[in-house]
Formats: structure tokens, sequence, C-alpha cells
């Protein structure tokens, strides 16, 4: 019997068109230009009043099924990976709502009755954990059927936070299929991890007490955060979850790494995907014994045993399970590495090499949260079809990870023919025509009012109103009414 494999066939993006230059904003705020393109990137995209999170999605979700020639009967599964969700009852079905609108005014079937609309929440794994269980659906009852998920987020931090160059908004929508035309997903040798962190990254109800709400209803949504924590979760999460991938492959882990052909990781910031890479391949090297690692522990002076013992905590122990005030590094003797191991010919090939797709894209993206992963997978496969890269039969490495902490890591292998459907996703004319915001329009619209001097919103589906009614035969209160045009 063949046995059928599942995955992705397609990608469309969405990001607003209001756009912060992250060197005008480091003009605007004492910044460092020089530190902040090389740590974060170059710039960030803002929503306009009049959208949210689910016209985000909606318009992404729309597109994917235009490019793709989806018939919208054969929809069986549409999931929703955010974290900006502004209903505590219902989101994905919201997103079916604005889909199916637009479709019978375009004289167009609607998705089909009988299609499931779960949402997942876990920070910014919510797209990946849609994703899998995309392929379990398609595996089990959506046979003959194909599914789509959408990774949509704003994120948003207080202005003068730490976090604040580190935001960004946009929906990622992925078409998956059996047979697919793109990225076969291999579940049976993922790895994964999770550990409860309690202030790390969070976002309590309380923070809405009292909070005037802006034109389209969206509440501001500023996260509980603690950075430097919050960095070191994310390294320690990641390397869990490669350490369970890692353990069912068996043999060399150096050799995986180097055999990798390109990586995609969750992406809040340049940087710290990078770093946790990093990371993980000296991890690797530690499991091999190799005489690799053992030069990196004599050109940085640390002892190679003491290196080995830290290393052998990993997975068994998860680091510091409630942040008590105070920041420590997780593996600090495997970070004292990290300089000897940026001046060695295999950094180029293990992190610059496997990390370049689509990463020029990303730095003017800004951070999406849950559609980050999705964001960087979609720009590095635009990227090497633009250029002519040849992947067919590639491996590829997907890392999701969601605050809190859970993290995820699934290995892909590009489809032969994967050129045709690489050449419809379009990330960059998604990008096109930025509108770049001055200081006191960011401010605006960070605020959730209308900017000065900003044209009104060019049409088509956005928030026109939100109801106030709490009493009455029928109430509406924060519910948002969407227009399908001007």
């Amino acid at each position: 019997m063949e046995t059928k494999s599942f995955g992705i066939s397609g990608f469309a993006a969405y990001v607003p068109r209001y756009r912060v230059n992250l060197e005008q904003w480091c003009d605007w705020t004492g910044n460092s230009w020089d530190k902040t393109r090389a740590v974060i990137g170059t710039s960030f995209r803002i929503p306009g009043v009049e959208e949210d999170m689910y016209t985000m999605a909606a318009k992404s979700v729309l597109t994917l099924i235009e490019r793709h020639g989806v018939d919208p009967a054969k929809v069986g599964y549409l999931a929703l990976g955010t974290e900006s969700s502004i209903d505590n009852a219902t989101g994905a079905v919201i997103v079916r709502g604005l889909v199916d609108r637009v479709l019978a005014s375009q004289g167009k079937p609607r998705l089909a009755r009988d299609c499931e609309v779960p949402e997942f929440k876990q920070a910014c794994l919510g797209g990946v954990y849609g994703v899998k269980g995309a392929v379990r659906y398609l595996a089990h009852d959506g046979i003959d059927r194909v599914a789509i998920v959408v990774a949509a987020d704003i994120a948003e931090y207080e202005r003068g936070s730490s976090g604040e160059p580190t935001q960004g908004a946009g929906a990622i929508a992925m078409l998956l299929e059996a047979n697919p035309k793109i990225l076969a997903l291999d579940l049976a040798r993922s790895g994964n991890a999770s550990t409860f962190r309690g202030l790390d990254f969070r976002k309590p109800f309380a923070r809405y007490c009292g909070q005037t709400e802006s034109i389209s209803g969206r509440v501001r949504d500023f996260p509980v955060f603690n950075g430097k924590f919050s960095t070191a979760c994310y390294v320690d999460e990641t390397l869990a979850a490669l350490e369970v991938l890692l353990a069912k492959r068996g043999g060399s882990r150096g050799d995986y790494f180097r055999g990798l052909e390109a990586v995609f990781m969750h992406r809040p910031y340049h940087k710290m995907p990078v770093t946790a890479w990093a990371l993980g391949y000296l991890f690797a090297l530690g499991h091999d014994r190799s005489d690799e690692l053992t030069a990196y522990c004599a050109a940085a002076g640390v002892d190679a045993k003491a290196l080995l013992a830290e290393m052998a905590t990993l997975p068994g122990r998860a680091f510091e399970s409630d942040f008590e005030g105070t920041v420590s590094e997780p593996y600090p003797l495997t970070a004292a590495l990290l300089k000897a191991f940026r001046e060695s010919p295999a950094y180029k090939q293990v992190v610059d090499d496997k990390m370049r797709l689509g990463s020029k894209a990303m730095m003017g993206m800004g951070n999406l949260y849950s559609a980050a992963l999705p964001g960087w997978l979609a720009a590095g496969i635009e990227d090497a079809a633009l250029n002519g890269r040849d992947l067919d039969g590639k491996e590829f490495l997907l890392i999701g990870y969601g605050s809190g902490d859970a993290s995820e890591a699934i290995p892909a292998r590009v489809m032969k023919g994967w050129q045709t459907a690489a050449r419809e996703i379009h990330l960059l004319d998604a990008m096109a025509d930025a509108v770049d915001l001055t200081q006191k329009q960011y401010e605006a619209l960070h605020d959730g009012v209308p900017a000065p001097d900003l044209a009104p919103h060019p049409g088509g589906l956005h928030v026109a109103r939100v109801g106030d009614r709490k009493t009455g035969n029928l109430q509406d209160y924060g519910i948002a009414y969407y227009s399908l045009g001007d």
C-alpha cells in the first residue's frame, strides 16, 4: 500500500501597509541604529485603526484560496493560530465568517459547512500546533479534503520598553494536503518540549481593566514580560525539543546539523534564533564527544569535563521553573564557547548558510508572533525559487516556540517540483507599497486612534464599527461589525 505524505502546498501573506523604519525610530528614541539593525532588524509593521487580527487572517486566507484555485467545498479544516484574539469564546469561526462573506459577494461558494474551526493558543506556537493538527486531520478523518491553517498576530509593546522595536503585525495562511506540492512534514520524527515558567511572558486579563477601546475595538495588548529571562527560556526550551528529535534519529548529531539544507525557527527578532541554533550545534558536538568541541573549549579556556557535565543536565532539568528576580545564563559554559565557534569556518556552514534563506525579508517585517516561523519559511522558499536554488528532496528543520513555554522541532522534506507553488507565495509583493510613518503617526496608531495626515483605509474588508448595546433584546457590546468595501 502506498504511504501518503502530508504537508504544505501553498502560502499566502497579508501585512499591514503601515511601516515603522527602525533607523528613524532610533532617531526618535535615542537608541543605537547599528545595534538595533544587527540584533533586531530594519523595520516593523503596525495595523491601521480599521484592522484587527481577524481581518488580516481572512485576507491571507482569501488570497490563498484564489491563488491556488482551492475549492471551498473541499476545505474541511480551518485553524487559527494566534495570541491576539479579542474574543474569549470564538476565533477561527470569525475568520471563516469573513471569508464566507467575501466569497459570497464574489459569487463563489462558501467554505464547506462541515469545516472544523479550531483556534490554537500557546503564545507564538499556535500556528505550529495548528499545522500539526491539520496533518493529523488529513491523515485520518480528512482524507480527500484539504486544510488551511492561518497564523495571525499583532505583536505590540509599550513605548519605551525593551520590546518596542520588536513589534510587528501580519498573517500567513498555509494550504495543507496529502502529497503536498512544497513541503512534506515528518511528525513521526519530530521533537517537542514544554515547561511552565510563571513570569516569562504573560497576558493576564487584568491588563484590560479600565482600558479605553480603540476605534476598531481592539484592546492594546502589551504583554507582561522579562526580556533576559524570556531569552533564556527560549534557548532552553528549543534545546529540549531538539534533544527529543535528535534522540529519535540516532547517529551523529553533528552530521545531522551539517547535513540540513536550511533551518527556520521562531523569530521574535533577528539574533534570538541564531544564538539558540548555534548553542544547539555545540550541544550536538558534546553528545558526539567531538574533537571540534574540544578545540572550542581550548580556545575559550573552558574545562571540557565541566562542560559535558553541564550539557548532561538537558533535558532532565528545566531552567528556572519560576522567576525569582535573578536572571542567569542557563548554560554558562556552553555560552562561553560561542565566540570561539563564531570565529571558526564551521559557523558559516552550520549557522550563517543554513539561516540565510528569507532572512533579509524577515528583518523588514518585524515580529509576527505565531506567524513569525510560517513567515520566515514562506520567505525562505520564495527566496530559493527566485534565485534558482536547487532544493528537490532537501531536508529542512522547522523549530517553533511559544513563551510560557513550549517548543516543537519538525523535520520537513522539499518536494520535487516545489518551484511552481513557491512562485505563488508573493511575500515580497505583500510587503511592497509600504507607508513609512512619522513619529506622531506611529504613536497615534500605537494608541489605536486615527493618525494625522494619513489617507483613509484603501477599502476592502475592514472593521466598520463596534457595538455598544449592553441591554435590551439584542446585545452587541464589544462585538465588531465588518464591512466588505468602502
